[in-house]
């Protein structure tokens, strides 16, 4: 027995490789993107620690080569889902009683073998299943996936040891413990870090998982289950059930056990969780907690003082890294008329560099959109944007015969409630209001107005005094804020990442906010000498 109070090792932000021409790097990943390139894997359910195989089977492919399959996936039914629960269940309470330094040590062991040993096999997977650059991979699989691992340690650490105050003859102490039931965590394709974290997250404070990947990201999410495995997490603490939306409201939200939902992806899907978690609330043992970090219609606002070169820089880089699939994208942006001619032509000679294709060429900036729904529903904006005479489509475009390519777009509204303007795409489509001058605060209000979100927005400008002024108007426009700086690449540790309004509970992934959510603390008084006698010295008259 030992009676030491640990501490985890400080954490520190993983440093991100530049995969330049020559390097180690550089030829690790290219012989994994070859290796996997050749496979198809046979991805079966994780319930229990066992593999489990159904008769309804998907593909997982490229999708910038949409005819190459990398993997087939079994789909969890009511029977699975309702083990995964079970299973859930059983692990339980050893894990919660597992001292929470030997909970952290398997996770950070995890973080361990993705920054170095696996860190090819990670990476290559979500280029290849999700359609990532090189470096679009590396700072999301390998570095902000080790950085969640190691941070949440961190915070974990600072939520135990945070004590009430104690009196004299009195011991006062918080008992932080995991929620009432499992965990459900829902995770996007758009992500491999979040898809981690949304698992991980709540079973580092003791709580079990049942985990839903999504389908287009399912073979970086399938070698988190195996790293994890290797780290040494225990049968049952996170179960892997790809499923169908349906089936997974049915059988496992609207089970009494449920604790808590992690969830990331469109805010339609979450309305529909917190519905049926509403409609299921006399059945639930306890009151189940939401996370959620759900859509963005993310702006970028410049004042006639903003630098061109930098603005425009923060427009290409915030609307077209990954293909514009990331929930911070920049997909809005407002430009004073007496900035907008030498905007728009260095943002037209900006595009016109960017190259479009497979990922493994690592001289391209952008690959594929994710699938073909989201294809043709980016495809439609840009074809209503063609023939409307309230917008024009300077540049831009799609080709979907061997992968679902759309290439830099950006069109130019002439009114500032156009659709694209106001509605969430998830694809790499900037749409441009030019304002004039003299509307500055007017079209500042109308920035602040015209979405249902509220994620992330950016402010270009020189003027302090001007800096200082948008900052307080668009107070609750973006809960993530950047000035002078494209609205993307929060890191861990750095800038804790989420939204309100339509955009979530803005719980803050990548904080100890976030994991507060997944404690039920509980208060113990200790008295060391208890009272013999219930009168008060009140009660006497003499």
């Amino acid at each position: 027995m030992t009676n030491n109070i640990s501490l985890v090792p400080a954490p520190v932000n993983e440093p991100v490789l530049g995969y330049a021409a020559g390097s180690n790097e550089r030829q690790l990943l290219k012989a994994e993107l070859a290796r996997q390139a050749a496979l198809v894997v046979d991805i079966p359910l994780i319930i229990g620690g066992k593999e489990y195989r159904t008769k309804i089977q998907k593909n997982v492919v490229m999708p910038h080569n949409h005819k190459h399959v990398l993997a087939h996936f079994s789909l969890a039914g009511e029977a699975e889902l309702k083990m995964a629960v079970a299973a859930a269940d059983k692990a339980k309470k050893q894990w919660a009683e597992m001292p929470f330094e030997h909970r952290a040590a398997i996770f950070l062991k995890a973080a361990e073998l993705i920054s170095t040993k696996y860190r090819p096999l990670i990476n290559a997977a979500t280029m290849l299943g999700q359609s990532k650059t090189a470096y679009q991979a590396e700072i999301d699989s390998a570095c902000e996936f080790a950085d969640f691992l190691r941070f949440n340690a961190h915070f974990a650490q600072e939520i135990y040891r945070g004590q009430p105050l104690s009196t004299g003859g009195v011991w006062n102490r918080l008992e932080y413990r995991p929620l009432d039931g499992f965990v459900a965590a829902i995770s996007p394709f758009n992500f491999t870090a979040i898809a981690g974290n949304l698992s991980y997250s709540p079973a580092l404070m003791g709580n079990t998982i049942v985990w839903k990947p999504s389908a287009t990201a399912m073979l970086s999410n399938y070698y988190i289950m195996q790293i994890f495995a290797e780290a040494g997490l225990p049968a049952g603490v996170i179960n892997f059930v790809p499923s169908s939306g349906a089936d997974l409201s049915k059988h496992v939200l609207s089970d009494a056990n449920l604790g808590g939902v992690h969830f990331t992806g469109s805010t339609t899907v979450f309305k529909d969780i917190w519905a049926t978690v509403g409609k299921n609330i006399t059945n639930y043992r306890s009151y189940p907690r939401l996370v959620g970090e759900t859509g963005g219609k993310d702006f970028i606002f410049a004042h006639n003082s903003a630098s061109v070169v930098p603005l425009v820089t923060a427009m290409v880089r915030g609307a077209f890294e990954y293909q514009g699939q990331k929930c911070s994208a920049a997909s809005r942006a407002y430009i004073p008329a007496s900035l907008w001619a030498d905007v728009k032509k260095r943002l037209l000679d900006e595009v016109a560099k960017i190259k479009v294709g497979d990922v493994s060429d690592f001289t391209n900036f952008m690959g594929a959109v994710i699938d073909e729904p989201s294809f043709n529903k980016i495809r439609k904006y840009i074809d209503d944007a063609k023939a409307s005479t309230l917008a024009d489509v300077i540049c831009g475009g799609y080709d979907g015969k061997d992968g679902y390519f759309v290439y830099p777009t950006v069109i130019v509204a002439k009114t500032p409630d156009y659709p694209t303007m106001r509605e969430e795409i998830f694809g790499p489509v900037l749409t441009v209001y030019v304002y004039e001058d003299t509307d500055f605060d007017k079209t500042l209000n109308l920035c602040d107005t015209a979405s249902d979100y509220a994620l992330t927005g950016a402010i270009f400008a020189k003027d302090r005094d001007v800096i200082t002024y948008m900052e307080k108007a668009l107070t609750s426009a973006a809960g993530n804020f950047y000035i002078n700086d494209k609205p993307t690449g929060a890191v861990v540790g750095q800038q804790p990442f989420g939204g309100a309004r339509g955009s979530g509970t803005n719980d803050k992934a990548g904080s100890i906010l976030n994991l507060y959510r997944w404690v039920s603390p509980r208060t113990i008084k200790e008295t060391f000498i208890p009272a013999e006698n219930f009168e008060y010295p009140f009660m006497k008259e003499k």
